[in-house]
Protein backbone atom coordinates (compact mmCIF):
# COMPACT_ATOMS: atom_id res chain seq x y z
CA UNK A 1 0.00 0.00 0.00
CA UNK A 2 2.79 2.26 -0.86
CA UNK A 3 0.42 3.94 -3.20
CA UNK A 4 -1.30 5.61 -0.11
CA UNK A 5 -1.41 9.64 0.52
CA UNK A 6 -0.64 10.68 4.43
CA UNK A 7 -2.46 12.66 6.78
CA UNK A 8 -4.36 15.70 6.06
CA UNK A 9 -3.19 19.20 7.14
CA UNK A 10 -6.48 20.53 6.65
CA UNK A 11 -9.77 20.00 8.75
CA UNK A 12 -12.28 18.34 7.37
CA UNK A 13 -16.15 18.82 8.56
CA UNK A 14 -18.22 16.37 7.84
CA UNK A 15 -21.98 18.08 8.20
CA UNK A 16 -25.03 16.31 8.35
CA UNK A 17 -27.03 17.58 5.74
CA UNK A 18 -30.51 19.21 6.28
CA UNK A 19 -33.24 19.49 3.56
CA UNK A 20 -31.64 23.10 3.14
CA UNK A 21 -29.03 21.48 1.79
CA UNK A 22 -30.70 19.43 -1.09
CA UNK A 23 -29.61 21.90 -3.82
CA UNK A 24 -26.04 21.84 -2.61
CA UNK A 25 -26.18 18.17 -2.66
CA UNK A 26 -27.65 17.89 -6.14
CA UNK A 27 -24.83 20.60 -7.27
CA UNK A 28 -21.83 18.20 -5.98
CA UNK A 29 -23.79 14.93 -7.65
CA UNK A 30 -23.60 16.92 -11.57
CA UNK A 31 -19.59 16.91 -10.29
CA UNK A 32 -19.85 13.15 -9.28
CA UNK A 33 -21.72 12.24 -12.01
CA UNK A 34 -19.74 13.79 -14.39
CA UNK A 35 -17.04 11.75 -12.48
CA UNK A 36 -18.75 8.46 -12.25
CA UNK A 37 -19.50 8.43 -16.38
CA UNK A 38 -16.35 7.21 -16.99
CA UNK A 39 -17.14 3.95 -15.63
CA UNK A 40 -20.97 3.26 -15.56
CA UNK A 41 -23.51 4.92 -18.37
CA UNK A 42 -25.19 8.38 -16.40
CA UNK A 43 -28.60 8.94 -17.32
CA UNK A 44 -29.04 12.45 -17.71
CA UNK A 45 -32.01 14.28 -18.25
CA UNK A 46 -33.62 15.94 -20.96
CA UNK A 47 -33.00 19.76 -19.38
CA UNK A 48 -28.94 18.18 -19.35
CA UNK A 49 -28.94 17.86 -15.89
CA UNK A 50 -28.44 14.77 -13.54
CA UNK A 51 -31.05 13.72 -11.33
CA UNK A 52 -29.99 11.18 -8.26
CA UNK A 53 -33.41 9.85 -7.45
CA UNK A 54 -32.85 8.50 -4.35
CA UNK A 55 -31.85 12.06 -2.95
CA UNK A 56 -35.43 12.71 -1.75
CA UNK A 57 -34.76 9.23 0.31
CA UNK A 58 -32.04 10.82 2.60
CA UNK A 59 -34.43 13.16 3.89
CA UNK A 60 -37.43 10.94 4.70
CA UNK A 61 -36.32 7.35 5.21
CA UNK A 62 -35.00 6.09 8.46
CA UNK A 63 -31.93 4.32 7.93
CA UNK A 64 -30.15 6.80 5.47
CA UNK A 65 -28.19 9.55 6.46
CA UNK A 66 -26.47 12.09 3.92
CA UNK A 67 -23.14 14.54 4.85
CA UNK A 68 -21.48 17.29 3.24
CA UNK A 69 -18.03 17.42 3.57
CA UNK A 70 -17.01 21.03 3.82
CA UNK A 71 -12.62 22.16 4.01
CA UNK A 72 -11.85 25.76 4.72
CA UNK A 73 -15.53 26.97 4.14
CA UNK A 74 -15.58 25.26 1.00
CA UNK A 75 -18.15 22.66 -0.18
CA UNK A 76 -15.52 19.61 -0.50
CA UNK A 77 -17.99 16.86 -1.44
CA UNK A 78 -20.15 14.47 0.49
CA UNK A 79 -21.03 11.02 1.93
CA UNK A 80 -24.51 8.91 1.47
CA UNK A 81 -24.85 6.18 4.16
CA UNK A 82 -27.84 3.68 4.63
CA UNK A 83 -28.73 0.84 6.16
CA UNK A 84 -28.26 -2.39 4.43
CA UNK A 85 -25.93 -3.72 1.43
CA UNK A 86 -27.30 -3.38 -2.34
CA UNK A 87 -24.31 -5.59 -3.15
CA UNK A 88 -24.36 -8.56 -0.88
CA UNK A 89 -28.18 -8.43 0.09
CA UNK A 90 -27.22 -7.93 4.41
CA UNK A 91 -30.08 -5.64 5.75
CA UNK A 92 -27.79 -5.09 9.18
CA UNK A 93 -24.27 -3.47 7.78
CA UNK A 94 -23.88 0.08 7.39
CA UNK A 95 -23.04 0.83 3.69
CA UNK A 96 -21.52 4.05 1.79
CA UNK A 97 -23.97 4.28 -0.95
CA UNK A 98 -22.24 7.24 -2.64
CA UNK A 99 -19.15 9.12 -1.64
CA UNK A 100 -17.01 12.14 -3.56
CA UNK A 101 -14.72 14.70 -3.17
CA UNK A 102 -13.63 17.11 -5.46
CA UNK A 103 -10.89 17.43 -7.61
CA UNK A 104 -9.87 20.00 -6.21
CA UNK A 105 -9.48 18.24 -2.59
CA UNK A 106 -8.09 15.12 -3.44
CA UNK A 107 -5.02 13.38 -2.13
CA UNK A 108 -4.54 15.59 0.34
CA UNK A 109 -6.09 13.10 2.80
CA UNK A 110 -9.61 14.91 2.79
CA UNK A 111 -11.32 12.15 2.11
CA UNK A 112 -9.73 9.17 3.95
CA UNK A 113 -10.59 11.71 6.85
CA UNK A 114 -13.94 12.36 6.22
CA UNK A 115 -14.53 8.61 6.02
CA UNK A 116 -13.04 7.52 9.16
CA UNK A 117 -15.07 10.62 10.40
CA UNK A 118 -18.49 8.65 8.84
CA UNK A 119 -17.19 5.50 9.87
CA UNK A 120 -16.80 6.51 13.98
CA UNK A 121 -20.61 7.80 13.74
CA UNK A 122 -22.18 4.31 13.18
CA UNK A 123 -20.17 1.69 14.88
CA UNK A 124 -20.86 -1.79 13.23
CA UNK A 125 -20.30 -3.80 10.14
CA UNK A 126 -19.46 -1.63 7.31
CA UNK A 127 -19.19 -2.35 3.50
CA UNK A 128 -18.08 -0.06 0.85
CA UNK A 129 -17.98 -1.49 -2.97
CA UNK A 130 -16.60 -0.18 -5.53
CA UNK A 131 -17.23 -0.91 -9.43
CA UNK A 132 -14.08 -2.79 -10.42
CA UNK A 133 -13.11 -0.85 -13.41
CA UNK A 134 -12.81 2.06 -11.01
CA UNK A 135 -9.31 1.63 -10.23
CA UNK A 136 -9.02 4.73 -8.69
CA UNK A 137 -11.81 4.58 -6.04
CA UNK A 138 -10.56 0.92 -5.27
CA UNK A 139 -7.03 1.94 -4.37
CA UNK A 140 -8.46 4.87 -2.22
CA UNK A 141 -10.58 2.62 -0.27
CA UNK A 142 -7.86 0.30 0.13
CA UNK A 143 -6.06 2.79 1.99
CA UNK A 144 -8.65 5.17 4.29
CA UNK A 145 -10.01 1.01 5.05
CA UNK A 146 -6.25 0.03 6.18
CA UNK A 147 -5.56 3.40 7.69
CA UNK A 148 -8.98 2.63 9.86
CA UNK A 149 -8.76 -0.44 10.40
CA UNK A 150 -4.90 -0.72 10.99
CA UNK A 151 -4.69 -3.64 8.33
CA UNK A 152 -5.31 -4.77 5.34
CA UNK A 153 -8.22 -5.63 4.07
CA UNK A 154 -9.12 -7.53 0.96
CA UNK A 155 -12.07 -7.01 -1.01
CA UNK A 156 -14.57 -9.70 -2.47
CA UNK A 157 -15.54 -9.70 -6.01
CA UNK A 158 -19.34 -10.01 -6.26
CA UNK A 159 -21.30 -9.64 -9.76
CA UNK A 160 -24.68 -7.72 -9.44
CA UNK A 161 -27.16 -7.32 -12.31
CA UNK A 162 -23.87 -8.12 -14.99
CA UNK A 163 -21.48 -5.23 -13.27
CA UNK A 164 -18.64 -6.82 -11.11
CA UNK A 165 -17.35 -5.00 -7.76
CA UNK A 166 -15.10 -5.06 -5.47
CA UNK A 167 -16.37 -5.20 -1.31
CA UNK A 168 -14.60 -4.57 1.44
CA UNK A 169 -16.33 -5.49 5.01
CA UNK A 170 -15.29 -3.77 8.02
CA UNK A 171 -16.40 -3.00 11.67
CA UNK A 172 -16.74 0.91 12.22
CA UNK A 173 -17.46 2.70 15.56
CA UNK A 174 -15.39 4.88 17.85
Amino acid sequence: MGHCTGATLRQVEVIPAAPEHQAVLAGLLELYAQDFSAFYRIEVEADGQFVYKKLPLYFSEEGRHAFLLRVDDQWAGFALVQRGSEVSGDASVWDVAEFFVARAFRKRGIGTDAAHQVWRMFPGRWEVRVMESNDGAWRFWECAIAAFTGKAVDAIRVERDGEWWRVFSFEGGA
